[in-house]
């Protein structure tokens, strides 16, 4: 079956096969020591070509047609491993092979996937891109389904929320357990309340969608349960605590958790991992009406706690309370949540490296090693017990918002620590969804963080 993609997109790839044009991806010592194609080599020492980082030549044949492409991967390639993403929007439109590249065949074709991706659903005119061979010793079917993930957690976040809304990301939701076979149900408005979900209904209450909790469960009892909980915040005004317009600009973003635990639950499905898969997602648009959540009320949770409101723009832990109450009750083996939570963990580590937080010592070291091998960066932050007190309260079991603003992403996660107690293994994601620039593997806007990474470490845990 072929990868889910929520917005259906020309492939990357060729798959059409017959002639296609070479490309000599090579580094500074392939020019000095003329180890590559003759007729490249030379057209490459008279143009000058260096070789850098991210450079392209163009090779006319000798009738002036377009007859090949030398591409530069600089002095030290290793430390772009997707270099050839950026190979992907300069090459001209046709097909293309790679001839010579010191790179392994999977990070070629990944790379140049990822670099791919264009988000051009609301242009009037489409340019047509290049397209790729891929490499005879890549694994095709496992590239073709992590960037159906990658794209599909990309095109989520980028879609304005006039166009992902709940009732949208609902549809997509339900789209994806329908390609894959999966059971989904959905607690939507009023009945949330009845079921005990109480901060979800309280946080999306005023919007003119109603709230709702999506699930989907898919895969075999008795395999290792394994629970995704993704935020999905479709946008966020700040509630009565009103965000300034400068930081509402990219609240479409606000439902990246969710995203992001989408394209990470295709890419298992689609590989079909041997595993117990539930994924749930809270969705909400934090907006403002006369029925909007205040500063200062209390709510009890759905686990029993009770929280006392002191900002309304911190509603995103209170929908992930609820839900990850829900998701712990199953007492799964591996519990993952991912959130566009805090702006202290931007502070912190930046919008391209997304901590996580986890009291299980192997799980962070095996989390760690795969984001290694995919280079798909995390980083470890503590779940520091001394700002327990910060989370505390006159009034109610726990604040929303700790007075001070220091170690925000912390307190953040010691709140959601509360609401898992049952789980073998917990870890929460502090993910920003969003590349700033361009780099090789993205062109920038939307972006999955992380999924890699988890995706590797969850099929190798099954080996």
């Amino acid at each position: 079956m072929a990868p889910y993609q929520f917005i259906e997109r020309p492939t990357p790839f060729n798959t059409k096969g017959g002639s296609t044009l070479p490309i000599f991806a090579v580094t500074p010592a392939h020019i000095e020591t003329g180890t590559i194609d003759p007729i490249a080599l030379d057209w490459a020492r008279r143009a000058g070509y260096k070789a850098e980082s991210g450079s392209l030549l163009l090779i006319p044949t000798a009738e002036g047609h377009l007859g090949g492409a030398l591409y530069g991967l600089g002095t030290n390639p290793s430390e772009q491993p997707y270099i050839t993403g950026r190979l992907a929007r300069t090459l001209p439109a046709g097909d293309w092979h790679i001839e010579t590249a010191p790179l392994t065949a999977n990070r070629l074709a990944l790379g140049f996937g990822l670099g791919s991706y264009r988000f051009d659903r609301y242009k009037s005119e489409k340019s047509p891109a290049a397209t790729l061979m891929i490499p005879r010793d890549a694994d095709a079917a496992d590239i073709k389904r992590q960037l159906a993930g990658v794209f599909l957690a990309r095109d989520l976040i980028n879609t304005p929320t006039n166009d992902m809304g709940p009732n949208q990301l609902e549809a997509v939701f339900r789209g994806l357990a329908t390609h894959y076979k999966a059971e989904i149900s959905v607690i939507s408005g009023d009945d949330l309340l009845k079921q005990n979900f109480p901060l979800v209904h309280t946080v999306g209450r005023a919007s003119a969608d109603a709230p709702r909790l999506l699930e989907l469960r898919w895969g075999k009892k008795g395999h290792r349960k394994v629970t995704l909980v993704g935020k999905g915040v479709c946008f966020d005004t700040g509630g009565l605590d009103i965000k300034p317009a400068a930081s509402m600009l990219l609240m479409k973003k606000d439902m990246g958790g969710a995203a992001n635990v989408m394209g990470l639950a295709l890419m298992i499905m689609d590989a079909k991992l041997k595993v117990d898969l539930r994924v749930i997602v809270p969705v909400v648009e934090n907006a403002i009406s006369s029925n909007a959540f205040r500063p200062g009320d209390i709510y009890r949770s759905r686990k029993g706690l009770t929280v006392q409101i002191d900002n309304t723009d911190a509603e995103g832990r209170l929908i992930l309370a609820d839900a990850l109450a829900y998701a712990d009750e199953e007492e799964p083996e591996l519990l993952i949540d991912m959130a566009t939570l805090t702006g202290a963990a931007r502070v912190a580590l930046g919008p391209d490296l997304p901590p996580f937080f986890t009291d299980d010592a192997n799980l962070a070291h095996d989390l760690t090693e795969s984001s290694l091998e995919t280079d798909d960066p995390i980083w470890r932050l503590p779940l520091y017990s001394g700002y327990e007190k910060d989370i505390r309260t006159k009034f109610a079991d726990l604040t929303n918002a700790p007075a001070g603003g220091m170690a925000g992403a912390i307190t953040a996660a010691l709140f959601l620590k509360r609401f898992v107690s049952k789980a073998k293994s917990w870890a929460h994601f502090d993910i920003y969804g969003w590349a700033q620039s361009e780099r090789p593997h993205s062109p920038g806007g939307g972006e999955a963080q992380a999924i890699r990474a988890l995706f590797h470490h969850i099929r190798e845990s099954l080996r």
